[in-house]
This record gives C-alpha cells, sequence and structure tokens, in this order.
C-alpha cells in the first residue's frame, strides 16, 4: 500500500522513525509529512493566519512547520496525491486513551485525514520511558496484512493503543470503548528572564475508572485496544429532555 504517515511528536522522533522502517520492510510505500517539532497536545488546532514552512529532509520525508492537523491539509494539496491508500498516525510515545482523544495530536491528525476522506489509524504507545515501539509497529503490520484498514468505514478512525510490552507478551487485542481519565492538574508559578510571572500547567500521573471494555483497561491488562472513533458529539438521548425544556418556555 502508499501511506502517508505523521505524528504530532515530529517528523524524526523515535516512534514514527521505527514505524515507517517497519512498513518498509512490510513492503509498504511511505511518504512521510510530519511537524517539524514537538506539537503534543495541540489537539486539532491549525495555523489560522500564519505563514508555514514545508521542509523537505531526505526523499518522501517532509517537515512542516505546523500542528499535526495542518501537516495534513498541507500534505493532502501539496505532497501527496489520491494514490494514498491510508493515513497512520503515530506511532506516539504515551497512551491516547479515555480523554486523551480530545487534546491528542495525534488522533487530531487521523481525524484531520478522515476528514479530507483518508482512511485513517490512530497509533500510540503506552509508555513514557523505554518505550518498546517495535511492538506497536510490528502488530500494526500484522493487522494490515490482515485487512484492518478495509474495516474503517469513511465517518471513523481507528485508535490503537499498544502496552508497553515485548512482541510475544501481547495477550491480544480487544475492541473497546473509550475510557475516563481523572487527571490531577496543577498550577506552578514562577518567574522568566525577565522577572516576570509566568505559570506553567503540570500534573500528576492520572488514575482510570474501572470500566469494563475501556481502551484503559485493556491495556493495563496487556491487550492491544482498538477503539473506532467519531468526530459526532452528539448525545442523542438527551434530545428529549431539551425538547421538553424548549416546549415549557
Amino acid at each position: 500500500m502508499k501511506i502517508l504517515v505523521t505524528n504530532d511528536d515530529g517528523y524524526d522522533a523515535p516512534g514514527i522513525t521505527v514505524l515507517a522502517e517497519e512498513l518498509k520492510k512490510n513492503g509498504h510505500d511511505i511518504i512521510i509529512a510530519a511537524p517539524l517539532k514537538q506539537q503534543s497536545a495541540k489537539s486539532h488546532s491549525i495555523s489560522l493566519f500564519k505563514p508555514m514552512k514545508i521542509i523537505e529532509k531526505a526523499d518522501n520525508l517532509y517537515a512542516i512547520s505546523g500542528t499535526p492537523a495542518d501537516c495534513m491539509i498541507l500534505a493532502s494539496q501539496l505532497i501527496v496525491d489520491d494514490s494514498i491508500d491510508l493515513v497512520i498516525s503515530g506511532i506516539n510515545a504515551g497512551q491516547n486513551m479515555g480523554e486523551d482523544v480530545l487534546y491528542s495530536g495525534t488522533v487530531a491528525a487521523a481525524i484531520e485525514a478522515m476528514f479530507l476522506g483518508y482512511k485513517s489509524i490512530a497509533i500510540s504507545l503506552a509508555a513514557y520511558k523505554k518505550q518498546k515501539f517495535i511492538t506497536a509497529a510490528k502488530y500494526l503490520c500484522k493487522m494490515l496484512e490482515n485487512g484492518i484498514h478495509k474495516e474503517i468505514a469513511k465517518n471513523e478512525v481507528l485508535n490503537i493503543n499498544v502496552p508497553n510490552l515485548d512482541y510475544e507478551e501481547i495477550k491480544g487485542t480487544k475492541v473497546t470503548c473509550i475510557g475516563h481519565r481523572i487527571y490531577y492538574n496543577f498550577v506552578r508559578e514562577d518567574k522568566d528572564d525577565n522577572g516576570d510571572t509566568v505559570y506553567f500547567i503540570g500534573g500528576d500521573e492520572p488514575h482510570w475508572s474501572q470500566i469494563e471494555d475501556s481502551d484503559a483497561n485493556a491495556v493495563k491488562n496487556g491487550y492491544i485496544s482498538i477503539t473506532p472513533i467519531a468526530p459526532d458529539f452528539t448525545k442523542k438521548d438527551s434530545f428529549g429532555q431539551i425538547r421538553n425544556w424548549i416546549g415549557k418556555q
């Protein structure tokens, strides 16, 4: 297949490098169009009214001075053509489960690709240290060999999360729902070089609610999580309640 690869960690990040190498080993034609610099937690932001550059770092390797969503927009119009069979965003350094999907540039790039008419997958490794990206890369290639890309609907993205285990330690694959992540955010005050007060958002490691069939539970128990996601935020079971309220006005 001809695959466009992107991420939010940057064009030269370890995860995207390992993924591209493994895809090539499995006979796929790869084009990388990814951010020039780290763009984690940029969500689906785009650089309106800001100039961007496309820098060709090597054959079929493009660094773009924008967000992950920018990368997809520019790549679709200026780098690739309609022959692209699939877009893969990742491998992200760290999981994208639960509410992470709303903050994630990795997931946003895959969703933007979907908006542009491509089938797309977001893939993340649930670890920030001693990362075993090769496990995620090998399993994704195995999934592609078995035709998982053929199962992707036009209005969805597959969000895949992989435990940080050796290949042979993975217990299997589960289809999951989005879990619930409990954040412990705090704001830290500091001073910059000019003596002005500045603030940093940080936090302790989040906890997860124990939700059956969730992405977090699957990964915690050694399984790869596959969650079909769509950008429709409509809460249809509240229609009746809101209609009743309207009727009382």
